[in-house]
């Protein structure tokens, strides 16, 4: 019996009647396409706001864990009340004082009473006098917030200050020191042209110069006998208030290369005779300081030398000119270049204002056609010590300082005499000066590897 075979299969494709009730009729087809793009527009939104969703809820879980392991207090703002607000901050005034003016005039200026005024000028006056205010300093005035006078503090001098403190109706007077940040600094450089050049291309001020060629200005002539080439290290004290750098302390200890002569200088403090005193020593305590000064001035040009025969410039004569004449500008500093008594001060015909000063072994300093005199006769006076200014005054040309010296009535070329040290340091404080100054040697030598080889050829 043949088995039978079974149909292919065949798909058939409905295809929808043109009319009949239940079935689209004309105009139906449109909308059933709307309805299809419908739907398949709200099932990609709806499949793309899935993620965005989770996202979402992950979110605020992570809040709600973070939110209750700080605790219920912190999850509240703070009451309006707990908030602090910084206390009215005083105010404070700065007024330059100006020549002439008086502390009284510059009080009433800013609001206080005459009575008020004579009542705190009384009640200073054993502190300080105040008719002796500068001109040119600043006085800082500070009121209270509701606009009261409360103090004022005038500067005394560089590290001092007068503080004037209101204390209900009477008045409270105090000098203060100023509360410098003091740090140690290191200063290196090389001559090209001038000190001052070299230490303002480090970044340095002018003080500093005036600062090392005190330390070294027995051995070096500062305007007169530098080389291009010659070098320098420092360790100096630098002053900051509030953050900001203000003026230079001491040099600690510092080495300067001269035409190939290497000198050092360590500064060392020791009581004698109950007093203390300060100056700088060599490695083996030999004092820097010398019987005098290489020159009176710190800024000059050299005009004329000494000379056993020169043309006067104003006789029009053959004379002999027992000094050394330094050019420079009317009112710059002379200062004594020996420890000294001022034997005379004041005009002396041709020679203008002069002063002369005493020294001990015979000597004798002359200081020529000053501008004006800072000292008077009788005066004891210290090498280093401003005792006059540049000026042309007597038998003059122009603005310059006639420098001499004599020992024992006999005139010496300033430029080549020869002067011996001053005393060494007392033997009993060697052996701590040495521990001292190879601290401040081994400070010197090491940040300055670098700057050391490029002077060892000196």
């Amino acid at each position: 019996m043949k088995r039978r075979r079974r149909p292919p299969f065949k798909q058939e494709i409905y295809t929808a009647p043109l009319s009949g009730p239940g079935r689209p009729g004309p105009g139906s087809a449109p909308r059933l396409r709307k309805k299809i793009r419908a739907r398949g527009l709200f099932s990609i939104v709806a499949f793309a706001a899935v993620p965005l969703i989770l996202i979402v809820l992950v979110f605020l879980a992570v809040r709600m864990v973070a939110t209750r392991a700080k605790g219920p207090a912190a999850a509240l703002p703070a009451p309006a009340e707990a908030v602090l607000r910084p206390a009215p901050a005083p105010k404070i005034v700065e007024d330059a004082i100006l020549p002439g003016e008086t502390l009284s005039e510059i009080l009433e200026s800013h609001g206080l009473p005459p009575a008020e005024i004579d009542r705190l000028v009384k009640q200073i006056r054993p502190v300080f006098n105040p008719a002796k205010i500068v001109s040119g300093r600043t006085m800082k005035i500070t009121y209270s917030p509701a606009g009261d006078f409360q103090s004022f503090d005038y500067p005394l001098d560089e590290n001092q200050f007068l503080l004037v403190t209101r204390k209900g109706s009477a008045y409270l007077a105090e000098k203060k020191s100023y509360p410098f940040e003091v740090r140690t600094a290191y200063v290196d450089g090389t001559i090209t042209e001038h000190l001052y050049g070299a230490l303002l291309a480090r970044g340095e001020e002018a003080e500093l110069a005036i600062a090392l060629e005190q330390v070294f200005g027995w051995d070096v002539d500062f305007y007169a006998g530098l080389r291009t080439g010659d070098a320098f290290r420092i360790l100096v004290e630098k002053k900051f208030l509030d953050g900001r750098f203000q003026r230079y302390g001491d040099i600690l200890a510092a080495e300067f290369w001269n035409d190939g002569r290497r000198i050092e200088a360590y500064r060392y403090s020791f009581e004698e005779a109950g007093k203390t005193k300060a100056g700088y020593y060599h490695s083996d305590g030999r004092s820097l300081r010398k019987e005098f000064l290489k020159s009176p001035l710190q800024s000059y040009r050299i005009t004329s030398r000494f000379s056993s025969s020169r043309l006067h410039p104003i006789r029009k004569v053959y004379r002999a000119h027992y000094g050394v004449d330094y050019a420079a500008p009317v009112g710059t500093s002379v200062y004594a270049t020996a420890d000294g008594v001022v034997a005379g001060a004041g005009w002396n015909g041709g020679a203008g204002r002069m002063i002369r000063l005493t020294h001990k072994n015979g000597y004798e300093t002359i200081y020529m056609h000053l501008s004006s005199i800072l000292v008077r006769k009788g005066q004891r006076v210290e090498g280093g010590e401003r005792i006059g200014k540049v000026g042309s005054s007597g038998e003059s040309t122009g603005p310059h300082l006639d420098y001499r010296i004599k020992r024992f009535g006999s005139y010496l070329n300033p430029l080549s005499a020869k002067f011996m040290p001053v005393e060494p340091l007392p033997a009993k404080w060697i052996k701590s000066f040495r521990a001292a100054a190879a601290g401040l040697q081994a400070a010197l030598e090491f940040p300055s590897r670098l700057f050391k080889r490029a002077v060892t050829s000196l």
